[in-house]
């Protein structure tokens, strides 16, 4: 069996809510520190504290994916969500699947961020692991640290691993 194109699209609210949350600064604001900050409030769904989970706060710096590129595995965590915030101005691929036990190859969704823009997986959301475009990238990453097994990968056949052609557009 042939590999499947994934389909890239834009990153947006909408599109992603199953999967978790969009996280930018945009919309509605309020004005803090005597007019010198706009606070952009509540973002997205932290979620790390069960079975004795905690916060946790890491940078992980990413080397680029080269097109075309096979999707191979997918990974979740089932007892959290796990937040990446770009600190660069940097697009970045997202590939994400539906929660379950497994995972249907024809239900993988890829999109790509516009630099600004971060991802919150809620828990147990199937998701690869940070994808860079370009360059290096450094990203900001909330999860959880504590006790449990908080890391299911799942490995596709190869005749179903999903292809990301170099003919996807992004940019900065």
């Amino acid at each position: 069996m042939p590999a499947t194109q994934l389909e890239i699209t834009d990153l947006n609210a909408d599109s992603f809510a199953e999967f978790g949350d969009v996280v930018q600064a945009d919309g509605a604001f309020e004005t803090i520190n005597a007019g010198t900050t706009r606070r952009f409030a509540d973002l997205a769904s932290i979620d790390v504290t069960a079975e004795g989970g905690r916060v946790q706060v890491n940078i992980y710096r990413t080397t680029p994916v080269v097109m075309p590129f096979t999707i191979r595995m997918l990974e979740r965590h089932p007892l959290s969500s796990q937040l990446f915030i770009p600190l660069e101005r940097k697009p970045f691929l997202v590939v994400v699947a539906p929660p379950g036990a497994s995972v249907d190859p024809g239900k993988v969704r890829g999109f790509v961020t516009n630099g600004c823009q971060g991802v919150n997986y809620a828990p147990g959301t199937w998701h690869h692991p940070v994808l860079a475009l370009d360059s290096e990238s450094d990203f900001l990453v909330v999860d959880r640290a504590g006790p449990g097994k908080n890391c299911d990968e799942l490995f596709f056949d190869p005749s179903v691993q999903p292809v990301i052609t170099p003919d996807v557009s992004w940019s900065e």
